[in-house]
Protein backbone atom coordinates (compact mmCIF):
# COMPACT_ATOMS: atom_id res chain seq x y z
CA UNK A 1 0.00 0.00 0.00
CA UNK A 2 1.31 3.47 -0.93
CA UNK A 3 2.21 5.87 1.85
CA UNK A 4 0.05 9.02 1.83
CA UNK A 5 1.93 12.30 2.16
CA UNK A 6 0.26 15.70 2.34
CA UNK A 7 2.25 18.46 0.60
CA UNK A 8 1.37 22.03 1.59
CA UNK A 9 2.55 24.53 -1.01
CA UNK A 10 1.62 28.00 -2.22
CA UNK A 11 3.14 27.80 -5.69
CA UNK A 12 1.39 25.43 -8.07
CA UNK A 13 0.33 25.69 -11.72
CA UNK A 14 -0.74 28.04 -13.21
CA UNK A 15 1.92 29.83 -11.12
CA UNK A 16 5.00 30.63 -13.18
CA UNK A 17 8.59 31.14 -12.11
CA UNK A 18 11.05 28.80 -10.38
CA UNK A 19 9.10 28.29 -7.14
CA UNK A 20 6.54 25.97 -8.72
CA UNK A 21 8.95 23.54 -10.38
CA UNK A 22 10.40 21.80 -7.32
CA UNK A 23 7.24 20.24 -5.93
CA UNK A 24 5.52 19.82 -9.27
CA UNK A 25 8.37 17.47 -10.20
CA UNK A 26 8.49 15.71 -6.83
CA UNK A 27 4.78 15.01 -7.16
CA UNK A 28 5.37 13.65 -10.66
CA UNK A 29 7.90 11.03 -9.48
CA UNK A 30 6.81 10.17 -5.90
CA UNK A 31 4.28 7.49 -6.99
CA UNK A 32 7.19 5.56 -8.57
CA UNK A 33 8.61 5.21 -5.05
CA UNK A 34 5.37 3.98 -3.48
CA UNK A 35 4.34 7.38 -2.15
CA UNK A 36 0.91 8.90 -2.84
CA UNK A 37 1.19 12.71 -2.85
CA UNK A 38 -1.80 14.81 -1.86
CA UNK A 39 -1.32 18.50 -2.66
CA UNK A 40 -2.86 21.38 -0.70
CA UNK A 41 -2.87 24.82 -2.39
CA UNK A 42 -4.71 28.16 -2.28
CA UNK A 43 -7.90 28.31 -4.31
CA UNK A 44 -7.72 31.92 -5.51
CA UNK A 45 -4.06 32.87 -5.22
CA UNK A 46 -2.59 36.06 -6.65
CA UNK A 47 0.52 34.72 -8.38
CA UNK A 48 3.01 37.39 -9.50
CA UNK A 49 3.87 35.24 -12.54
CA UNK A 50 1.51 32.95 -14.46
CA UNK A 51 2.47 30.13 -16.85
CA UNK A 52 -0.61 28.26 -18.07
CA UNK A 53 1.55 25.74 -19.93
CA UNK A 54 2.63 24.15 -16.63
CA UNK A 55 -0.89 22.90 -15.93
CA UNK A 56 -0.34 20.18 -18.53
CA UNK A 57 2.48 18.81 -16.33
CA UNK A 58 0.26 18.08 -13.33
CA UNK A 59 0.11 14.27 -13.05
CA UNK A 60 -3.29 12.80 -13.73
CA UNK A 61 -5.15 11.31 -10.78
CA UNK A 62 -3.38 13.42 -8.14
CA UNK A 63 -5.59 14.59 -5.27
CA UNK A 64 -5.46 18.38 -5.03
CA UNK A 65 -7.11 20.16 -2.11
CA UNK A 66 -7.91 23.88 -2.26
CA UNK A 67 -8.96 26.47 0.26
CA UNK A 68 -9.56 30.21 -0.28
CA UNK A 69 -6.83 32.67 0.61
CA UNK A 70 -7.04 36.42 1.24
CA UNK A 71 -4.25 38.11 -0.70
CA UNK A 72 -3.13 41.54 0.64
CA UNK A 73 -1.47 42.32 -2.70
CA UNK A 74 -4.93 42.66 -4.23
CA UNK A 75 -5.65 45.48 -1.80
CA UNK A 76 -2.22 47.01 -2.43
CA UNK A 77 -3.05 47.24 -6.14
CA UNK A 78 -5.71 49.81 -5.31
CA UNK A 79 -2.89 52.17 -4.33
CA UNK A 80 -0.33 51.25 -6.97
CA UNK A 81 -0.72 48.34 -9.34
CA UNK A 82 2.85 48.68 -10.66
CA UNK A 83 4.54 48.86 -7.23
CA UNK A 84 2.54 45.99 -5.73
CA UNK A 85 3.25 43.75 -8.72
CA UNK A 86 6.95 44.59 -8.70
CA UNK A 87 7.39 43.99 -4.96
CA UNK A 88 5.38 40.74 -5.07
CA UNK A 89 7.86 39.49 -7.70
CA UNK A 90 10.74 40.24 -5.32
CA UNK A 91 12.07 43.12 -7.40
CA UNK A 92 12.68 45.70 -4.68
CA UNK A 93 14.09 49.05 -5.86
CA UNK A 94 17.25 50.44 -4.29
CA UNK A 95 16.56 52.51 -1.15
CA UNK A 96 17.39 55.79 -2.88
CA UNK A 97 15.08 54.95 -5.80
CA UNK A 98 12.04 53.99 -3.69
CA UNK A 99 9.00 56.27 -3.74
CA UNK A 100 7.26 57.16 -0.47
CA UNK A 101 4.49 54.72 -1.39
CA UNK A 102 6.97 51.90 -2.00
CA UNK A 103 8.71 52.60 1.32
CA UNK A 104 5.35 52.50 3.06
CA UNK A 105 4.34 49.26 1.34
CA UNK A 106 7.63 47.59 2.31
CA UNK A 107 7.23 48.72 5.92
CA UNK A 108 3.66 47.35 6.07
CA UNK A 109 4.72 44.10 4.36
CA UNK A 110 7.62 43.57 6.78
CA UNK A 111 5.98 44.56 10.06
CA UNK A 112 2.27 43.80 9.74
CA UNK A 113 2.51 40.50 7.84
CA UNK A 114 4.92 38.23 9.71
CA UNK A 115 6.46 36.14 8.30
CA UNK A 116 4.89 37.20 4.97
CA UNK A 117 1.76 38.37 3.21
CA UNK A 118 0.20 34.86 3.16
CA UNK A 119 0.04 34.54 6.95
CA UNK A 120 -3.75 34.98 6.86
CA UNK A 121 -4.02 31.55 5.23
CA UNK A 122 -2.57 29.79 8.29
CA UNK A 123 -5.61 29.68 10.58
CA UNK A 124 -8.22 28.44 8.04
CA UNK A 125 -5.73 25.93 6.64
CA UNK A 126 -5.00 24.42 10.06
CA UNK A 127 -8.73 24.07 10.74
CA UNK A 128 -9.44 22.40 7.39
CA UNK A 129 -6.37 20.15 7.34
CA UNK A 130 -6.73 18.97 10.94
CA UNK A 131 -10.02 17.32 10.02
CA UNK A 132 -8.77 16.03 6.66
CA UNK A 133 -5.61 14.46 8.09
CA UNK A 134 -7.51 12.54 10.74
CA UNK A 135 -10.23 11.42 8.34
CA UNK A 136 -7.74 10.20 5.72
CA UNK A 137 -5.25 8.72 8.23
CA UNK A 138 -2.33 10.73 6.85
CA UNK A 139 0.89 10.18 8.80
CA UNK A 140 3.25 12.69 7.15
CA UNK A 141 3.03 16.31 6.01
CA UNK A 142 5.49 18.48 4.10
CA UNK A 143 5.50 22.27 4.07
CA UNK A 144 7.56 24.20 1.57
CA UNK A 145 8.55 27.85 1.75
CA UNK A 146 8.81 30.61 0.88
CA UNK A 147 6.26 31.82 1.68
CA UNK A 148 7.44 30.71 5.11
CA UNK A 149 3.98 31.24 6.61
CA UNK A 150 3.25 27.76 5.26
CA UNK A 151 5.69 26.40 7.83
CA UNK A 152 3.43 27.89 10.51
CA UNK A 153 0.68 25.62 9.18
CA UNK A 154 3.02 22.67 9.71
CA UNK A 155 3.98 23.95 13.15
CA UNK A 156 0.39 24.12 14.35
CA UNK A 157 -0.56 20.77 12.81
CA UNK A 158 2.46 19.17 14.48
CA UNK A 159 1.45 20.61 17.86
CA UNK A 160 -2.19 19.56 17.43
CA UNK A 161 -1.82 16.10 15.93
CA UNK A 162 1.81 15.10 16.61
CA UNK A 163 2.07 14.17 12.94
CA UNK A 164 5.41 13.58 11.20
CA UNK A 165 6.47 16.88 9.61
CA UNK A 166 9.16 17.71 7.05
CA UNK A 167 9.88 21.42 6.51
CA UNK A 168 11.36 22.18 3.08
CA UNK A 169 13.24 25.47 2.67
CA UNK A 170 13.69 26.40 -0.98
CA UNK A 171 15.31 29.62 0.29
CA UNK A 172 16.52 30.70 3.74
CA UNK A 173 14.23 32.70 6.03
CA UNK A 174 15.86 35.56 7.95
CA UNK A 175 19.11 35.67 5.98
CA UNK A 176 17.66 35.93 2.46
CA UNK A 177 18.76 39.14 0.72
CA UNK A 178 15.40 40.89 0.45
CA UNK A 179 14.67 40.37 4.16
CA UNK A 180 16.88 43.34 5.01
CA UNK A 181 14.90 45.56 2.63
CA UNK A 182 11.63 45.12 4.55
CA UNK A 183 12.29 48.00 6.98
CA UNK A 184 11.76 45.76 10.00
CA UNK A 185 11.45 47.16 13.49
CA UNK A 186 13.54 45.48 16.16
CA UNK A 187 10.40 43.73 17.45
CA UNK A 188 9.51 42.43 13.98
CA UNK A 189 13.04 41.20 13.31
CA UNK A 190 13.04 39.29 16.59
CA UNK A 191 9.61 37.85 15.78
CA UNK A 192 10.91 36.48 12.47
CA UNK A 193 13.89 34.87 14.21
CA UNK A 194 11.69 33.40 16.93
CA UNK A 195 9.33 31.80 14.41
CA UNK A 196 12.23 30.53 12.32
CA UNK A 197 13.84 28.88 15.35
CA UNK A 198 10.52 27.42 16.48
CA UNK A 199 9.92 25.83 13.07
CA UNK A 200 13.46 24.47 12.84
CA UNK A 201 13.25 22.91 16.30
CA UNK A 202 9.75 21.46 15.98
CA UNK A 203 9.84 19.84 12.54
CA UNK A 204 10.96 16.21 12.53
CA UNK A 205 13.33 16.84 9.63
CA UNK A 206 14.53 19.85 7.67
CA UNK A 207 15.15 19.82 3.90
CA UNK A 208 17.26 22.54 2.28
CA UNK A 209 18.54 23.15 -1.22
CA UNK A 210 22.18 23.99 -0.45
CA UNK A 211 25.06 23.07 1.84
CA UNK A 212 25.43 26.70 2.91
CA UNK A 213 21.85 26.79 4.22
CA UNK A 214 22.41 23.47 5.98
CA UNK A 215 25.45 24.88 7.77
CA UNK A 216 23.48 27.99 8.72
CA UNK A 217 20.55 26.03 10.13
CA UNK A 218 22.82 23.67 12.06
CA UNK A 219 23.65 26.67 14.24
CA UNK A 220 19.94 26.95 15.15
CA UNK A 221 18.78 23.35 15.56
CA UNK A 222 19.90 19.80 16.28
CA UNK A 223 17.17 18.33 14.06
CA UNK A 224 18.42 16.30 11.06
CA UNK A 225 18.93 18.41 7.93
CA UNK A 226 19.04 16.93 4.44
CA UNK A 227 20.26 18.71 1.30
CA UNK A 228 18.10 17.97 -1.74
CA UNK A 229 18.89 20.46 -4.47
CA UNK A 230 16.63 21.47 -7.30
CA UNK A 231 17.28 19.72 -10.56
CA UNK A 232 16.36 19.11 -14.18
CA UNK A 233 13.74 16.93 -15.80
CA UNK A 234 13.36 15.28 -19.19
CA UNK A 235 12.05 18.03 -21.44
CA UNK A 236 9.91 17.43 -24.49
CA UNK A 237 11.73 17.94 -27.76
CA UNK A 238 11.66 21.56 -28.89
CA UNK A 239 12.35 22.94 -32.34
CA UNK A 240 15.10 25.52 -32.38
CA UNK A 241 17.91 26.91 -34.48
CA UNK A 242 21.13 28.15 -32.93
CA UNK A 243 21.34 31.92 -32.81
CA UNK A 244 23.36 33.33 -35.67
CA UNK A 245 24.60 36.13 -33.45
CA UNK A 246 27.02 35.66 -30.56
CA UNK A 247 24.25 35.72 -27.96
CA UNK A 248 24.65 35.87 -24.20
CA UNK A 249 21.27 35.09 -22.62
CA UNK A 250 20.07 35.67 -19.06
CA UNK A 251 16.82 33.87 -18.24
CA UNK A 252 14.93 34.97 -15.14
CA UNK A 253 14.54 38.15 -13.09
CA UNK A 254 17.39 40.65 -12.90
CA UNK A 255 16.96 42.35 -9.54
CA UNK A 256 18.38 45.76 -8.65
CA UNK A 257 21.35 44.32 -6.77
CA UNK A 258 21.83 41.52 -9.30
CA UNK A 259 23.70 43.93 -11.49
CA UNK A 260 27.26 42.91 -12.55
CA UNK A 261 28.63 46.25 -13.69
CA UNK A 262 32.03 44.64 -14.29
CA UNK A 263 30.44 42.41 -16.93
CA UNK A 264 28.75 45.35 -18.63
CA UNK A 265 32.11 47.17 -18.69
CA UNK A 266 33.85 44.10 -20.18
CA UNK A 267 31.22 43.80 -22.92
CA UNK A 268 31.39 47.53 -23.69
CA UNK A 269 35.18 47.33 -23.96
CA UNK A 270 35.03 44.33 -26.29
CA UNK A 271 32.50 46.14 -28.48
CA UNK A 272 34.74 49.22 -28.70
CA UNK A 273 37.90 47.21 -29.39
CA UNK A 274 36.61 44.69 -31.94
CA UNK A 275 34.39 45.68 -34.87
CA UNK A 276 33.48 42.04 -35.55
CA UNK A 277 32.45 41.49 -31.93
CA UNK A 278 30.36 44.66 -32.09
CA UNK A 279 28.59 43.37 -35.19
CA UNK A 280 28.01 39.84 -33.83
CA UNK A 281 27.15 40.41 -30.15
CA UNK A 282 23.66 40.45 -28.61
CA UNK A 283 22.53 40.33 -24.96
CA UNK A 284 19.17 38.60 -24.50
CA UNK A 285 17.35 39.37 -21.25
CA UNK A 286 14.48 36.93 -20.82
CA UNK A 287 12.43 37.92 -17.78
CA UNK A 288 11.74 40.96 -15.61
CA UNK A 289 14.55 43.53 -15.51
CA UNK A 290 14.85 46.21 -12.82
CA UNK A 291 15.25 49.86 -13.72
CA UNK A 292 18.60 49.88 -11.93
CA UNK A 293 19.97 47.23 -14.31
CA UNK A 294 18.53 49.05 -17.34
CA UNK A 295 20.22 52.27 -16.24
CA UNK A 296 23.57 50.48 -15.83
CA UNK A 297 23.29 48.99 -19.31
CA UNK A 298 22.48 52.42 -20.71
CA UNK A 299 25.42 53.97 -18.86
CA UNK A 300 27.72 51.30 -20.35
CA UNK A 301 26.37 52.14 -23.84
CA UNK A 302 24.99 48.61 -24.22
CA UNK A 303 21.34 49.51 -24.81
CA UNK A 304 21.62 49.01 -28.58
CA UNK A 305 22.89 45.46 -28.02
CA UNK A 306 20.13 44.41 -25.60
CA UNK A 307 17.14 42.35 -26.67
CA UNK A 308 14.72 42.69 -23.74
CA UNK A 309 12.36 39.75 -24.26
CA UNK A 310 10.40 39.95 -21.00
CA UNK A 311 8.71 37.06 -19.21
CA UNK A 312 8.07 33.90 -21.25
CA UNK A 313 6.57 30.50 -20.44
CA UNK A 314 8.77 27.72 -19.14
CA UNK A 315 8.65 25.94 -22.50
CA UNK A 316 9.73 29.10 -24.31
CA UNK A 317 12.58 29.58 -21.83
CA UNK A 318 13.88 26.12 -22.75
CA UNK A 319 14.13 27.24 -26.37
CA UNK A 320 16.18 30.30 -25.38
CA UNK A 321 18.46 28.09 -23.29
CA UNK A 322 19.17 25.74 -26.17
CA UNK A 323 19.61 28.28 -28.96
CA UNK A 324 21.80 30.82 -27.17
CA UNK A 325 25.55 30.70 -27.66
CA UNK A 326 26.24 31.32 -23.94
CA UNK A 327 24.04 31.37 -20.84
CA UNK A 328 24.40 34.00 -18.14
CA UNK A 329 23.79 33.27 -14.46
CA UNK A 330 23.98 36.19 -12.02
CA UNK A 331 23.63 36.28 -8.26
CA UNK A 332 23.88 39.21 -5.87
CA UNK A 333 27.40 39.74 -4.57
CA UNK A 334 26.71 39.10 -0.89
CA UNK A 335 27.50 36.57 1.79
CA UNK A 336 23.73 36.18 2.17
CA UNK A 337 23.45 34.72 -1.34
CA UNK A 338 26.14 32.04 -1.05
CA UNK A 339 23.35 29.54 -0.39
CA UNK A 340 21.16 30.52 -3.35
CA UNK A 341 21.17 27.94 -6.16
CA UNK A 342 18.77 29.18 -8.85
CA UNK A 343 16.54 26.45 -10.22
CA UNK A 344 17.47 27.48 -13.75
CA UNK A 345 21.09 26.45 -13.11
CA UNK A 346 20.17 22.78 -13.57
CA UNK A 347 18.28 23.43 -16.79
CA UNK A 348 21.20 25.50 -18.00
CA UNK A 349 23.46 22.53 -17.24
CA UNK A 350 21.60 20.17 -19.59
CA UNK A 351 21.10 22.73 -22.38
CA UNK A 352 24.52 21.85 -23.83
CA UNK A 353 25.47 25.53 -23.70
CA UNK A 354 28.34 26.85 -21.54
CA UNK A 355 27.45 28.99 -18.50
CA UNK A 356 29.08 32.24 -17.50
CA UNK A 357 28.18 32.78 -13.84
CA UNK A 358 28.88 35.71 -11.54
CA UNK A 359 28.34 35.65 -7.82
CA UNK A 360 29.90 35.74 -4.36
CA UNK A 361 32.96 33.84 -3.19
CA UNK A 362 32.05 30.58 -1.41
CA UNK A 363 28.85 29.99 -3.37
CA UNK A 364 27.34 26.54 -3.82
CA UNK A 365 26.77 27.48 -7.46
CA UNK A 366 30.53 27.78 -7.99
CA UNK A 367 31.07 24.27 -6.63
CA UNK A 368 28.36 22.73 -8.82
CA UNK A 369 29.55 24.42 -12.03
CA UNK A 370 33.15 23.31 -11.44
CA UNK A 371 32.08 19.79 -10.43
CA UNK A 372 29.96 19.33 -13.57
CA UNK A 373 32.27 21.17 -16.02
CA UNK A 374 29.34 23.22 -17.28
CA UNK A 375 30.91 26.66 -17.48
CA UNK A 376 32.99 29.32 -15.76
CA UNK A 377 32.35 31.09 -12.44
CA UNK A 378 33.56 34.62 -11.71
CA UNK A 379 33.49 37.02 -8.79
CA UNK A 380 32.38 40.62 -9.14
CA UNK A 381 36.00 41.70 -8.70
CA UNK A 382 37.12 39.70 -11.75
CA UNK A 383 37.73 41.63 -14.94
CA UNK A 384 40.68 40.37 -16.94
CA UNK A 385 39.80 36.68 -16.62
CA UNK A 386 36.15 37.42 -17.45
CA UNK A 387 37.14 39.35 -20.56
CA UNK A 388 39.57 36.63 -21.70
CA UNK A 389 36.96 33.90 -21.23
CA UNK A 390 34.36 35.74 -23.30
CA UNK A 391 36.97 36.31 -26.01
CA UNK A 392 37.82 32.59 -26.01
CA UNK A 393 34.17 31.70 -26.44
CA UNK A 394 33.86 34.30 -29.20
CA UNK A 395 36.85 32.77 -31.04
CA UNK A 396 35.22 29.34 -30.74
CA UNK A 397 31.94 30.78 -32.05
CA UNK A 398 33.71 32.15 -35.14
CA UNK A 399 35.53 28.90 -35.84
CA UNK A 400 34.04 25.46 -35.13
CA UNK A 401 31.31 26.63 -32.79
CA UNK A 402 31.02 26.66 -29.02
CA UNK A 403 30.97 23.24 -27.36
CA UNK A 404 30.04 22.10 -23.85
CA UNK A 405 31.31 18.95 -22.13
CA UNK A 406 29.30 18.39 -18.92
CA UNK A 407 29.97 15.49 -16.55
CA UNK A 408 28.10 13.85 -13.68
CA UNK A 409 24.70 15.45 -14.24
CA UNK A 410 22.63 12.35 -13.52
CA UNK A 411 22.40 12.91 -9.76
CA UNK A 412 20.56 16.17 -10.42
CA UNK A 413 17.77 14.51 -12.40
CA UNK A 414 14.39 15.10 -10.75
CA UNK A 415 13.76 11.36 -10.46
CA UNK A 416 17.05 10.77 -8.61
CA UNK A 417 16.28 13.68 -6.28
CA UNK A 418 12.78 12.32 -5.63
CA UNK A 419 14.29 8.98 -4.70
CA UNK A 420 16.35 10.77 -2.03
CA UNK A 421 13.16 12.42 -0.77
CA UNK A 422 11.29 9.13 -0.69
CA UNK A 423 13.93 7.65 1.62
CA UNK A 424 13.19 10.40 4.15
CA UNK A 425 9.51 9.47 4.03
Amino acid sequence: MSKKVLIITYYWPPAGGPGVQRWLKFVKYLPQFDVEPIVYIPENSNYPLVDDSLESEIPKGITILKQPIKEPYRLAKLFSKKSSKTISKGIIPEEKEQSLLEKFMLFVRGNFFIPDARVGWVKPSVKFLSEYIQTENIETIITTGPPHSLHLIGLQLKNRLNIKWLADFRDPWTTIGYHKALKLTKWSANKHKLLEKRVLNTADRIIVTSEVTKNEFEELTNKPIEVITNGYDDESTVDFQMDEKFTLAHIGSLLSKRNPENLWEVLAELINEDADFSKDFQLNLVGAVSENVKNSLKKSTLSDYVNEVGYVSHKESIVFQKKSQLLLLIEIDSEDTQCIIPGKLFEYMISNRPIIALGPNGSDVEKIIKETNTGQYFYYSDYGSLKNTILQYYDAYKNKGIQSYPIGLQKYHRKALTQSLSKLL
